[in-house]
């Protein structure tokens, strides 16, 4: 009996744990659609982006996991070197007014030293990250250029974000991989992670 309690416990902590990183947008669904402010105040429409590849971010300037993948990590260089391949990639930063990392000047200020050219996109009331399951900075989502969210989660397989831990011994960047599978036309390896990182600072 104490054996089968056990196991209960066990499957149901799975179940908690799969239906935690599991709320939102999954992987073969419809990307929803948004509207949100970039730092200088231009309203960006996911929508614009039809027919592109599109990467989000979700970020939080002073959140040592993100200031660890954008300095030493797996984030370093790589919106870049997909910008240059015709992806899209947006920062979403879902932090409420007087939270963690919230505020245009702020991201700003990360924005130039983490050498970013993309767009960080102010989500303060926090619809968007919730609509979509965000809840770590930092959390990846990679959107098809069919419109479909392809790709939910880590980074990739280091959990420290510097990339000097990864789990089996391999840095695997989860995020490089789903991009050269959509080149490639191949189903996505891994469609679905675990997101590791800060919480999501949104309001009460």
């Amino acid at each position: 009996m104490r054996t089968f309690t056990s196991f209960l416990v066990v499957v149901v902590g799975l179940a908690i744990s799969g239906a935690s990183w599991g709320a939102g947008v999954e992987p073969g669904a419809p990307a929803s659609d948004f509207a949100l402010k970039d730092l200088d105040g231009k309203t960006i429409h996911l929508a614009d982006y039809k027919g592109k590849i599109v990467v989000l971010e979700w970020f939080n300037p002073e959140c040592p996991y993100v200031r660890a993948s954008h300095s030493k990590g797996s984030l370093v260089g790589l919106a870049k070197k997909y910008a240059a391949q015709g992806v899209v990639w947006l920062g979403v930063n879902s932090a409420a007014p007087g939270k963690q990392g919230a505020g245009a000047e702020k991201n700003r200020a990360a924005q130039k030293a983490f050498g970013m050219e993309h767009a960080i996109l102010l989500d303060e009331g926090g619809q968007v990250g919730q609509a979509y399951g965000a809840t770590n900075t930092p959390h990846l989502f990679v959107i098809s250029k069919e419109g479909k969210v392809v790709y939910k989660g880590a980074i990739d397989n280091s959990p420290d974000g510097e990339g000097g831990s990864p789990e089996g011994g391999k840095l695997v960047n989860y995020v490089d991989r789903a991009l050269e599978d959509l080149a490639a036309g191949r189903s996505l390896r891994t469609p679905l992670t675990k997101a590791y990182g800060c919480s999501v600072k949104y309001g009460s």
